[in-house]
Order: C-alpha cells, then structure tokens, then sequence
C-alpha cells in the first residue's frame, strides 16, 4: 500500500505538530496492507522539504519509526530531498509505502461472506487521515479556540490531530485465532464506500448507526460544518476506523479477543442478501 496523508499536513504546519504525522503516513499503507490478509513486513518514507529543518524533521521520522513499532514492521530508510523553491518555508511533503506477505491460500478476499454474518467495527482514534479538507474549511468557518479543551482533558487540536490508529498486531493475532471472512480500512468514501470492497455481489452490510457512540470531534464537526447526515458517512469513519465480518458462531470470540488486545470493538451490523441494484452497504 502507498499513501500520504493529504491535507491533515496543512494543519500539521498550521499547529505546528509535527510529532503524529508520521504515524498517519504508516497507518494509512499497513491498514491497507493489513486488509488483505498479509503481515506488513517493511516500510520506506520519503521526505521532501524546501530547506531541512533539522527539528522538524526529526519529529516526523521519530513519528513513522513509532508507527512503524505499532505496526511490528521494519523502517528500511527512506528518502529526504531538499528542494529549494519547492516547498514555502516551514512545509513538506510526505509519502511512502509498506510491503507485506500473506501466504497465496490465506489471501482474504470476502468471497465467503454470507447473510448471517455479523459485521464488526473497531473504534477509530478520531478522523485518522480523510476528510481535512472539509475539517480545515470548517475550522476557517468556526474560527474556534483549537487549544481550550475540548474532550476531557484534550483539546480541540489533540482531537483534530490525533494519530490514524494502527490496527496490525490486535488483527494478525484475530486472523491467527479464527477464520476472518472480509476486513475494510475506513479511509476516504466512509463506511458506504470502503465496506463494498470486500463483499461478494449477492450481498450488503446493514450497519447500525445506534450501536456505536459517535465520538465528539464528529458532533462537532456536523454541527459546526452543517453537513448532512449521509455526507458524514461518505466523508469521515465517524468513529469506526476498521470493519471485520466474520461467521456469527465466531463473533463473540472475535470481540473477546478484540477488546482483549486493547481494541474497542462492537457488533455495528450484519450481512443480508441484496437484491439487483441496491446498495451494497447501508448505514440506518
């Protein structure tokens, strides 16, 4: 998987945080990875800048080698070009990719998911990295306090800011246990369009809206932003970073042993058959 992590830098450079970004860039390819079944094994990181800020620097590349440890795969250098010109002063680019490994047979496609099934969602840590497009205009917009708190003891940049949650160790441990039918990393397109990637034609997830708490940064979010209901779902993960389907005999194991390994897991839904032309993921 390669990624970057798009416009959440803008307010990396804004807030002057630089410290979580390089978890984001790893989270987005080892979660990508991750889906298919495979264990990340390495990753590699380019950075590019106008002029090195040697500080700043070091902050990111401490941020991907943290990722990097959550995600149990190695950091095998990477690039830093200093391009003169390029870049304002104070800003960067990142990018990079993860390799991972997954026996041919033990590949997870979703082709045997069934109704019946039961879908399953692990917490996200906040908005990971999509939707900061909308987030930046809506802070424009709100022209809020980002420092006063916000959620407990964090404030409204903690929250913004929040590293993409990792999710490498807790799943390879699932997949290890019992037999996971489909995995779909909540990035861009939200839960509508990141869960159809993984399920057989003949059927739709129906997720339940009511089974999760949406974490506040949402709320505020919907409220300040004034965006419509189904664009959340389109936009954000609103609060649910990974979806698991396995069979239903298996789900209660699956969240023991979820929860077990620190994740906040919940049953969000179930696999119904699906008629020609509905949609393949439905969120009441």
């Amino acid at each position: 998987g390669t990624d970057g992590v798009g416009t959440k830098l803008k307010l990396a450079f804004d807030l002057k945080r630089h410290d979580t970004v390089g978890i984001d860039l790893v989270a987005m390819s080892v979660n990508d990875v991750l889906v298919q079944g495979a264990e990340p094994l390495f990753f590699l990181d380019y950075f590019a800048c106008g002029k090195l800020d040697v500080d700043t620097a070091a902050d990111v590349i401490k941020g991907i080698a943290k990722g990097c440890e959550y995600a149990g795969c190695a950091l095998i250098g990477g690039e830093t070009a200093e391009m003169p010109g390029m870049y304002p002063e104070g800003e960067y680019d990142l990018a990079g990719f993860a390799v991972g490994a997954v026996e041919k047979s033990a590949v997870i496609t979703g082709r045997d998911i069934v109704p019946g099934d039961v879908v399953l969602g692990l917490a996200s840590s906040g908005a990971h990295s999509n939707g900061y497009s909308l987030v930046r205009r809506i802070i424009a917009r709100a022209q809020p306090d980002l420092d006063a708190p916000f959620d407990g003891d964090k404030s409204l940049a903690d929250a913004i800011m929040a590293p993409t949650r990792i999710y490498v160790k807790p799943m390879l441990a699932l997949m290890a246990a019992l037999p996971v039918k489909g995995m779909a990393h909540i990035t861009g397109g939200g839960l509508t369009e990141n869960v159809p990637r993984v399920l057989p034609e003949a059927v739709k997830a129906v997720i339940e809206k009511s089974a999760w708490q949406r974490p506040k940064l949402f709320q505020w979010l919907q409220s300040e932003g004034n965006v419509a209901e189904s664009e959340m779902h389109r936009v954000f993960n609103c609060g649910i970073g990974m979806v698991v389907v396995v069979a239903r005999e298996n789900a209660a194991e699956a969240l023991r042993l979820l929860n077990e390994a620190g994740e906040k897991a919940l049953e969000i839904g179930r696999i119904e058959s699906r008629l020609d032309g509905e949609a393949q993921t439905i969120v009441v």
